[in-house]
């Protein structure tokens, strides 16, 4: 059956419309859907019971459950463990900073990209999320906060990065339909330039997207300044090697104007010597670009370590001194293994 919040406006006009209903009912569920995030048809109050009887007869709706919620007592970030309907799990983490509330959500169940010291690629990719799926990890936090909610101001996600588990860039076509349906003035009406799409650097799709000139901010997932540390670290850098990804990458600021940000996780001994220094101004000198130092958040099935934050503040402050502009990301979640690359595929839950 077709997954109904996977559809776009457009498409679910076509679906209610060979349903033998009038085109108005498209305007109002896709509302139910993505305005007001319902989780079953029985909710949307202004549709007809014989309508809603079709749509349950013919249309699935994605709706995720919430197995675990995690709190951390450091930041107050929330982790979630969501059951998919195959009862596959997925993981999302909900931030909240001084200029609003982010969502890091994921794009597939599992990751073939394999980087050495992230958790989310243990035990390969097992298949894509859908559109609807990738959307109903905000919806679902959006409920909660919603729950949560005190006085009357309603609150709202307005940031969305899609660094979970997953490499964005390998579900290509079920991405840009997410983006589709998150920026539509229809729905939540996100705009695009608070989305940021991570990506370890699939060089056809850096250029189709930069084509696509949507506005939104890439993350090239980098951690090392050469080709060969990086094969290490990373062994899609074998297929795609560091001076394609950094052509593509220098594509995408030419073609869109928004500055390309660069992930780097700071492995003590591995990736923070002077030699990584140097690298990364021969990589990154005179680009309108923004490196983000991440020390590396430990995981069990791996010992790569941080340098401790003098290590990392020298690092960083080398860089700046050459002009480039690097901050030190704050690790968010860490307590409750939310932070950058622990995320994981957890069968921990009974199923």
């Amino acid at each position: 059956m077709i997954d109904i919040r996977s559809l776009t406006y457009e498409e679910l006009i076509e679906q209610v419309i060979g349903m033998g209903e009038k085109p108005y009912r498209a305007r109002q569920l896709y509302e139910w859907l993505h305005v007001h995030t319902k989780a079953s048809y029985d909710e949307m109050t202004n549709l007809s019971r014989s309508f809603k009887e079709k749509l349950a007869s013919e249309c699935e709706m994605t709706t995720l459950r919430a197995e675990v919620r995690q709190r951390s007592k450091e930041d107050g970030t929330c982790k979630y463990l969501f059951r998919l309907s195959d009862n596959h799990m997925v993981e999302s983490v909900l931030m909240r900073h001084d200029y609003g509330i982010t969502a890091c959500i994921s794009s597939q169940v599992g990751c073939r990209m394999g980087c050495r010291f992230c958790a989310s690629g243990i035990g390969g990719r097992i298949r894509n999320l859908l559109p609807g799926e990738m959307l109903e990890q905000i919806y679902a936090m959006r409920r909660d906060l919603l729950a949560e909610k005190k006085g009357d101001e309603e609150p709202r996600i307005d940031h969305v990065v899609i660094m979970g588990t997953g490499e964005p860039l390998d579900n290509f076509k079920n991405l840009l339909t997410f983006l589709n349906i998150i920026t539509s003035d229809r729905g939540q009406n996100l705009s695009i330039r608070n989305i940021t799409v991570s990506t370890c650097g699939i060089v056809p799709r850096i250029y189709e997207l930069a084509d696509l000139k949507l506005g939104l901010t890439l993350a090239l997932s980098l951690h090392a300044s050469s080709q060969e540390k990086r094969e290490k670290l990373m062994p899609i850098a074998s297929t795609y090697p560091l001076d394609e990804v950094m052509e593509a990458c220098d594509y995408y600021f030419e073609m869109t104007g928004r500055r390309m940000s660069y992930e780097y996780s700071l492995i003590a001994g591995v990736n923070d010597g002077d030699e990584d220094v140097d690298g990364l101004l021969g990589l990154l000198a005179g680009k309108n670009a923004h490196l983000n130092l991440i020390p590396i958040n430990p995981i069990s099935e791996r010992d790569y370590e941080p340098p401790d934050m003098k290590a990392a503040r020298d690092f960083q402050h080398k860089l700046e001194k050459n002009g480039i502009n690097v901050t030190i990301r704050r690790s968010m979640g860490a307590d409750i293994d939310g932070a950058c690359g622990q995320l994981r595929r957890h069968y921990d839950v009974k199923l």
